[in-house]
């Protein structure tokens, strides 16, 4: 049987996938304590970032991000300290340079959106909400190119296969997510089986250590009607961009943090505890219909109190 490290580094990452421990199976003894309370130090040679949307409010409406001057596009965003921002559809996105370190990740985030704030005309603000619904004069006003959707597909890691490009009902409805990019190589070739693998794994962990936490946070449910279900990924040449979660976790601290030690000990345990591996497929499908009807289900939340409730791997029932 292969030991493991703590901790995983980036060298290790394809060697360690196939390796897994068998898993311990410890009982819940006590309370659990606050956790959150200062961020964990990230596996050696990981980089993370984002690039969640936000919607442009001038009072109670939304209007579309290009009306007000919010400079950048998908093919040129526009550059600022510490990111970029730009023009997604009717909504403005951010993106930040890569971090090592909770601190980098948060500043690099915070300072980016205060520049996109302070873009806005007077009267204007940035809303951080998962789904809007834009009145009939400002969504005609808008740009046709940007109303748009689903330009770009993204795919479930879980099947391989290519997600459907969402289409709302109403079609004055647009979502904005907080997809998180995690980088641990460079220059891969997408078309490479094994980078492919190794992002398909961590987009898989990732699900059962973000999404069936995010249910706990994000009430809205018209968003993962029409895109960000389980597993929905983007393969990176330097990584994975995991698209599963909203904006919801965006403007709160606490909530930053949070994603970051659930990315962070996703990565660490995967040579302790894959779940993809280690649950059946019909708890699999349980898990699945709840991410993707944004239901809390109270059975899941039992059963997989760890990492759901608690990333204290004492607690782990598996």
């Amino acid at each position: 049987m292969p030991t493991f490290s703590d901790s995983i580094n980036a060298q290790s990452f394809e060697h360690y996938l196939n390796q897994l421990t068998s898993i311990p199976s410890v009982t819940k003894t006590r309370k659990v304590e606050e956790e959150m309370v200062k961020p964990l130090p990230a596996p050696k040679g990981f980089t993370f970032g984002c690039d969640p949307e936000a919607f442009v409010f001038k009072g109670k409406k939304p209007v579309a991000a290009a009306s007000v001057g919010i400079p950048g596009t998908k093919a040129e965003p526009h550059r600022v300290d510490k990111g970029y921002v730009q023009v997604d559809g009717l909504a403005a996105e951010v993106n930040i340079d890569p971090a090592s370190t909770f601190k980098e990740f948060n500043d690099n985030l915070t300072t980016v959106i205060a520049q996109l704030t302070a873009m806005l005309p007077e009267g204007h603000e940035l809303k951080w909400v998962p789904s809007v619904k834009f009145g009939k004069k400002e969504f005609d006003e808008a740009p046709d190119n940007d109303k748009e959707l689903g330009c770009q597909p993204d795919f479930d890691v879980h099947t391989g296969g290519v997600n459907p490009p969402p289409c709302p009902e109403d079609p004055y409805v647009r979502c904005a997510g907080g997809h998180l990019h995690i980088g641990w190589t460079e220059n891969e070739d997408l078309g490479d089986l094994q980078h492919l693998l190794n992002c398909q794994d961590l987009g898989k962990q990732l699900d059962w250590f973000l999404a069936l936490w995010s249910l706990k946070h994000d009430e809205d449910k018209v968003r993962r009607s029409l895109y960000g279900k389980m597993g929905a990924c983007r393969y990176k040449p330097y990584g994975l961009e995991y698209r599963v979660l909203s904006n919801f976790w965006v403007p709160d601290e606490a909530l930053r943090m949070e994603v970051w030690n659930r990315m962070v000990t996703a990565i660490n345990q995967m040579n302790k505890i894959f779940f993809p591996d280690r649950v059946g497929s019909k708890m699999t499908e349980r898990v699945r219909e709840a991410i993707n009807t944004s239901t809390l289900d109270a059975e899941i939340q039992k059963a997989f109190y760890f990492p759901m409730e608690t990333l204290n791997g004492q607690y782990n029932r598996w």
